[in-house]
């Protein structure tokens, strides 16, 4: 029993080491000694190089789990992101899948990999990258859903099949490793195209912060965030007036960071929450402030804000939310058009109109079934997620063409979901009959999630033609079923309650998109931890950081 337990501890110990990255002579300091002591005085420490025996072993053992629940899975959508290091020491390539877990019966998204790339960055060393990695994991390409990036003119070019609007300078994303290097001169070889095999589809919260970002090239609202940003800089280098705005209102103003989601929002907010408080302040101080026209427009400027940080917040989410992406996208839309139309401001609604066509001319790739770029599969995941199908059934969008986009998801879920040896006999089926359904209007749900500015946009919802083949009958049923209230909290709960036996090729395929992230955030939050693991002594620790960002990324899972 006491051999047992000494085992015990000393797998927590490793577990402890290998997460956070320390270094092994941490178990050999003397403070590290007297506190174990004081725990347990029945603990014999081990030495470093048990502990390292110890973590590799956990190491071997976490990829293997992962491996067989990689191999059981139907399919994988990958994640990728690149960072380099400040100094331009070092940069790494995140790749991480992302899938629904046949054992554990819900979706999961893991760290496969977290390897050193060398500059330059190009289309070939990332390709190189991917590929030994989907092979090292035993992933067949047929597997692979999508390949979800960033807008890095690297990243299009390292996919032959890109479903990405543009491949400018412009649409370096933001917080990317391609901006960073925007003004260094790079190898023309970075941009030539290598076929991958593979479709990518654009990181969406990045997407949409490109179009955020449009409010910085809007000379007059520009020049009140500037001034904005004056009054949070005098905060920040004063301790006297921090102190006076942390004892009156308990939070200090922040700063914006044109790399971090949602900042610009963060920071209207925050100062319009504190502004009667800084007011008086900048007053006491002596400093200039905003006028009253000037806090007016700031606010308004935060409700234009306010529902972009919202579905920021949603979609970076690192499973599940792919399904969310076209309801959202059609909120934002139908939000701009209302801006534009109500707001006070010609400037401000001006600004509205440009983000409104520059975010039609981003998503083009997910929301028009004209381009010739357009990929199905957004649309496909919010098809067969219940909670959100039914509010675009029943939206008349101007310009959205919604019929025609869910007409596409559709017609790519069947031919996704059609096994190899029934197709020539659904095809027969598809000749024989086919019949036209009338479905009734489905009952509102209480579950599904909120897109405000589509509510006023409800219409009828039209005649379908259907085939009466086994997965399209699939199909029927399952918009039948739409009529009636939605009882679960999540699409996948939805699925996971139906029988086998009836949606026998259906609800695999549902299940499998339903799980699906709609950004790589999880590929770039690799690297707030890797920037902790790279620090001080830990700089040349190159050996052990991969494995480190493996075992902490993928812990409880």
């Amino acid at each position: 029993m006491e051999s047992k337990e000494q085992q015990t501890k000393e797998q927590a110990i490793a577990r402890w080491i290998g997460r956070t990255g320390l270094p092994l002579t941490t178990i050999e300091d003397e403070d590290f000694v007297q506190m174990m002591e004081i725990v347990d005085r029945r603990l014999a420490i081990p030495k470093k190089t048990k502990i390292s025996n110890l973590i590799e072993t956990q190491y071997e053992h976490e990829r293997q789990k992962f491996k067989q629940r990689l191999a059981a899975a139907r399919r994988v959508s990958i994640g990728l992101d690149l960072w380099t290091k400040k100094g331009l020491t070092a940069s790494f390539l995140a790749i991480s899948a992302c899938y629904f877990c046949v054992e554990q019966i819900k979706p999961a998204h893991i760290l496969l990999a977290l390897e050193q790339v060398a500059h330059p960055h190009t289309a070939l060393s990332i390709k190189a990258c991917v590929d030994e990695c989907i092979q090292e994991w035993a992933i067949p390409k047929e597997k692979i859903l999508t390949v979800i990036t960033d807008n890095g003119s690297n990243m299009v070019a390292a996919f032959k099949n890109t479903t990405a609007e543009e491949t400018s300078s412009e649409a370096d994303s933001p917080g990317s490793e391609t901006a960073m290097e925007s003004d260094s001169e790079i190898d023309d070889q970075r941009y030539h195209h290598v076929d991958m095999e593979m479709a990518r589809t654009p990181c969406v919260v990045h997407t949409i912060q490109l179009v955020v970002h449009m409010l910085q090239k809007e000379t007059t609202v520009k020049r009140v965030l500037d001034k904005a940003r004056s009054v949070v800089k005098l905060f920040r280098k004063s301790s006297v007036a921090t102190q006076r705005l942390l004892d009156q209102c308990g939070v200090i103003v922040v700063n914006d960071c044109p790399t971090r989601w949602s900042s610009t929002f963060n920071m209207v907010t925050r100062l319009l929450t504190v502004k009667d408080t800084v007011c008086q302040i900048t007053n006491d101080m002596g400093w200039d402030s905003l006028l009253t026209s000037e806090w007016q427009k700031l606010s308004s400027l935060r409700d234009l804000l306010l529902p972009f940080a919202e579905h920021t917040k949603t979609l970076q989410s690192d499973t599940t939310s792919m399904s969310l992406v076209v309801p959202a996208l059609f909120d934002l839309l139908s939000h701009l058009a209302d801006f534009a139309e109500n707001s006070r401001y010609r400037d401000l609604a001006t600004l509205a109109e440009k983000m409104r066509s520059n975010l039609n001319l981003r998503f083009a790739c997910l929301l028009d079934p004209t381009d010739e770029k357009f990929s199905p599969l957004a649309a496909a995941a919010c098809f067969v997620n219940p909670t959100v199908c039914e509010i675009l059934v029943n939206v008349d969008v101007a310009d959205g063409n919604i019929q025609e986009l869910l007409k596409q998801a559709e017609d790519y879920v069947v031919k996704c979901t059609f096994l190899p040896h029934t197709r020539q006999e659904d095809h027969q089926s598809d000749d024989d009959a086919e019949e036209v359904i009338e479905e009734p209007e489905p009952a509102p749900s209480s579950k599904q999630p909120v897109f405000r500015f589509l509510s006023k946009c409800r219409t009828t919802r039209p005649k379908q033609k259907t085939s009466t083949t086994s997965v399209r009958q699939q199909i029927i049923k399952y918009k039948e079923e739409l009529s009636h209230p939605i009882t679960e909290d999540t699409g996948t709960d939805f699925w996971l309650e139906k029988s086998d036996s009836f949606y026998h090729s259906l609800k695999p395929f549902a299940l499998d998109l339903l799980a699906m992230p709609a950004s790589q955030a999880f590929a770039e939050r690799v690297f707030s931890i890797t920037g902790d693991l790279t620090r001080g002594r830990r700089n040349r620790g190159r050996v052990s950081l991969e494995r480190s960002a493996f075992l902490k990324m993928n812990r409880n899972k």
